[in-house]
C-alpha cells in the first residue's frame, strides 16, 4: 500500500479552512494573517520560536540511510505528472505555508510570511518573505509563484482540476502575489494556494552546464535548484539519491525550521523487492523500517540486532489519529460489466478478510467499512439528526438504502459463512443478469462470461488478491492477477487502462476540495485523477458541495457522514484492511523526539544521528 501512496504528494497535504490569527501591521485595509487553521484557532501566537514537538538542542550532522520500494526513478521535475517522480524531493522544494503536526488544521508561513484575504473570500494575497532565497542566492519573488502555478496547471491534471476555480495568479506588490477565485466563500482556495510548490522561474527558463535551454514540460535528471535545505549530490537511477544539507539554506533559522533538517546527509536506496529491502535493514544498510506485512512483523524480528536493542521496534498511533483511509480493490466502473452495483456488491462477498486476517495477518488488522476510517467522520448506524437532514436534500439522488440500511462488510472465516457468502453473491449476479453456464458466470443477455484482471504494481498483495480470485473462481468468475513494474502501473491507472485496481483514498480530517478529485464526475473521465472508480453520480456531487461549503465544524461532519454513507451504498471498493498503529523499527544510531508530534512521526525531518550527539 505504501509504494503507491505518492499521488498524497501531489494532492495528499491536508486541506484546511481558515480563521484568524494575530495580525501583522501593514499599510493595507486587509487583516495579514500569520497562519491559517480552522477547527481551533493556531496554537501558536505571531513571533513564536519553535513548534514544541522539536528538539533544538540537537547537533547536526550523520548521514541517514532509507529505504524505497520504488524501484527506480526517472525525473527530478517536480512540477510534471509524467514519468517516476525520485523520492526525497519535498527536501529541495518549498511551499508557502508548512502544517504543525500538532494541530490538526494549523499552518504556518513558509516561504511566505502572511496572508491576507476579503470578508468573501474571492482572493488570497500571500506575500513572500524577504530573505527568502534560492540555492543561488537569488531572492524566491512574486514571477516565481505566478510561474509555479501556472505550470501546475499547465503540467499536472490533478492540479488543474484541483484549482479549477483558481481563476489566475498575478504580481500585486514587490513580494506580493494575489490569487483571485471563480468562486466566492470557498474557505479551501486560499489554503489550497498555500500549499502550492514553488519552483524557480529563472532555472527553469535557463541552461543547463552544456548549453541546453531546459524544458518544464519534459522529464529531466539534471538535479533541479530549490530553496529548501537539501540539494541532489548525487545520484545513480535504480540505485540511490543523495540529498546534502545546505549549509547556507535560508530558512535554517525560521521558527517553522528550528528542530528540523538534523542529517547532514540523505541517501535513498531503491529496491525492486521489500524483502530484499528488509534483508538490508537487517544487516544495517538501511537505518529505519516502516513495517508493512503482520507476518514479518510477528515472525521476522528475532535477530541479534534486536536481542542486543541495537535496533528498536515501536507501534505508534501518532499518524493515524489525524487520518482516515480507504483501501481496498477498486473496480474500474468506466467498464461495461462494474455498471451494475450488484455486481459490484456481489464482489464483495467473495473477499475473505478474516481468513486472511488469521491466517496471513496474525490478527492484527481491522476490516475497513468507512472512507474516513478510524475517524470521527466515518458514518454509523442510520442517518438521524443533521446528517439525515442533509440527505434527505438529495433523497432523489442518492440509494434508497442509506435511509433504512446502515453498511456492514459481509463476515466469512470459516467455511459455512463462506458458503452462504458466496451464494449472496450468485444471487446478486442473478439479479444483475447473470447466470452459471458450464460453470461460467455468464450475462444472459450477451452471452459474454464475466471475468475481469486485477493490476498491481509489486507483489505485495498478490498473496491477498490470489485467495480471493480462488473465491471468485468457485461462482463462475474468471479472474488473473497481473503484476507489473512501477512505470508501467502508473502509466496504466493514469491512462485508465486497467479492470480493477488495489488502492487507496487517504482523508485527512478536515475534507473538502479534494473530494470532487476522488469522487466527483467531472474527474471521472479525465486521465491522472484521483478518482479511480470512475464514479460520475449526482447525488455524490451534491454532497461533495456540501463539503465544500460547510458553514462550521458542525456541518462538515454531518456532510462528510452524509457523503461516506452513499460511496459506500454505492459498492465503488471491496475494501481490505488497516492498521492504525504505525510499526516502526530503527538503529539506536539515529534517534527521535521523546515526545513525537500529536498527529506524525516527524521522519525524517524531525529525527537525527546519535553519533553526532557524541
Amino acid at each position: 500500500m505504501q509504494k503507491r501512496q505518492r499521488w498524497i504528494r501531489t494532492i495528499g497535504a491536508i486541506f484546511l479552512s481558515l480563521a484568524a490569527s494575530m495580525p501583522l501591521v501593514y499599510a493595507q485595509d486587509l487583516q495579514w494573517r500569520t497562519a491559517i487553521s480552522t477547527i481551533a484557532p493556531p496554537k501558536y501566537a505571531p513571533g513564536f520560536s519553535r513548534f514544541d514537538y522539536v528538539n533544538p538542542a540537537v547537533t547536526k550532522g550523520g548521514t541517514l540511510q532509507i529505504g524505497s520500494n520504488n524501484d527506480t526513478f526517472d525525473s527530478f521535475n517536480f512540477l510534471l505528472a509524467k514519468g517516476e517522480m525520485a523520492d526525497g524531493l519535498g527536501n529541495v522544494f518549498e511551499t508557502l505555508m508548512v502544517q504543525s503536526q500538532d494541530e490538526i488544521s494549523s499552518s504556518y508561513g513558509l516561504l511566505a510570511e502572511a496572508v491576507a484575504y476579503p470578508d468573501d473570500i474571492s482572493s488570497a494575497t500571500y506575500r513572500l518573505r524577504a530573505e527568502a532565497r534560492w540555492a543561488d542566492g537569488t531572492p524566491v519573488t512574486p514571477e516565481d509563484v505566478v510561474f509555479s502555478f501556472e505550470k501546475s496547471k499547465e503540467l499536472n491534471p490533478q492540479l488543474q482540476f484541483y484549482y479549477t476555480h483558481v481563476m489566475k495568479a498575478e504580481k500585486t506588490g514587490e513580494r506580493d502575489v494575489t490569487f483571485t477565485f471563480a468562486e466566492k466563500n470557498n474557505r479551501e482556495l486560499p489554503v489550497s494556494v498555500g500549499q502550492l510548490t514553488i519552483v524557480p522561474r529563472h532555472w527553469w527558463e535557463g541552461t543547463d552546464a552544456n548549453g541546453n535551454r531546459r524544458d518544464i514540460t519534459r522529464t529531466t535528471l539534471e538535479p533541479p535548484m530549490g530553496s529548501g535545505p537539501y540539494r541532489i549530490a548525487d545520484m545513480k537511477p535504480g540505485a540511490t539519491i543523495r540529498y546534502e544539507r545546505r549549509p547556507d539554506y535560508w530558512g535554517a533559522n525560521l521558527n517553522v525550521k528550528v528542530g528540523h533538517d538534523n542529517f547532514d546527509t540523505l541517501v535513498y536506496n531503491f529496491f525492486s523487492d521489500r524483502d530484499v529491502m528488509f534483508q538490508s535493514f537487517r544487516a544495517g544498510n538501511i537505518d529505519y523500517w516502516w513495517e508493512n506485512a503482520a507476518k514479518r512483523w510477528a515472525t521476522a524480528y528475532d535477530f541479534p540486532a534486536i536481542r542486543d536493542g541495537r535496533i528498536k521496534r515501536e507501534e505508534l498511533l501518532n499518524e493515524s489519529a489525524s487520518r482516515g483511509v480507504m483501501v481496498g480493490f477498486v473496480p474500474n466502473m468506466r467498464r461495461e460489466k462494474f455498471s451494475d452495483p450488484r455486481v459490484r456488491e456481489a464482489l464483495n462477498y467473495a473477499f475473505d478478510f478474516e481468513a486472511l486476517n488469521h491466517r496471513l495477518f496474525y490478527d492484527l488488522y481491522k476490516r475497513i467499512d468507512s472512507f474516513f476510517f478510524g475517524t470521527e467522520l466515518a458514518a454509523q448506524g442510520l442517518p438521524t439528526g443533521q446528517e439525515l437532514d442533509i440527505l434527505d436534500s438529495v433523497r432523489d439522488k442518492v440509494p434508497p438504502s442509506v435511509f433504512t440500511k446502515a453498511y456492514t462488510n459481509p463476515v466469512g472465516g470459516d467455511q459455512n459463512r463462506m458458503r452462504n457468502n458466496l451464494r449472496t453473491a450468485m444471487d446478486l449476479f442473478a439479479q444483475a443478469g447473470y447466470e452459471m453456464r458450464n460453470g461460467r458466470m455468464t450475462n444472459t443477455r450477451t452471452g459474454e462470461p464475466f471475468g475481469f484482471e486485477i493490476l498491481l504494481p509489486s507483489n505485495i498483495i498478490e498473496r491477498v488478491a490470489l485467495p480471493y480470485a480462488q473465491n471468485l473462481k468457485s461462482i463462475g468468475v474468471a479472474v488473473t492477477v497481473r503484476i507489473v513494474d512501477a512505470s508501467q502501473y502508473t502509466n496504466r491507472w493514469r491512462a485508465r487502462d486497467y479492470d480493477m485496481l488495489y488502492n487507496a483514498w487517504a482523508q485527512s480530517l478536515n475534507p473538502g476540495n479534494e473530494q470532487a478529485e476522488y469522487f466527483g464526475s467531472a474527474a471521472a473521465d479525465r486521465e491522472g485523477s484521483a478518482n479511480y472508480s470512475g464514479i460520475k453520480d449526482a447525488g455524490v456531487d451534491a454532497l461533495i458541495q456540501k463539503v465544500i461549503f460547510a458553514k462550521d465544524r458542525d456541518d462538515l461532519i454531518a456532510s462528510v457522514k452524509a457523503l461516506d454513507r452513499v460511496l459506500l451504498a454505492h459498492h465503488i471498493i471491496v475494501p481490505s484492511y488497516a492498521s492504525q498503529a504505525s510499526r516502526i523499527a530503527y538503529w539506536t544510531r539515529i534517534a527521535r523526539p521523546q515526545d513525537l508530534p500529536k498527529y506524525g512521526l516527524g521522519f525524517p525531518e524531525l529525527w537525527w544521528s546519535a553519533d553526532a550527539q557524541k
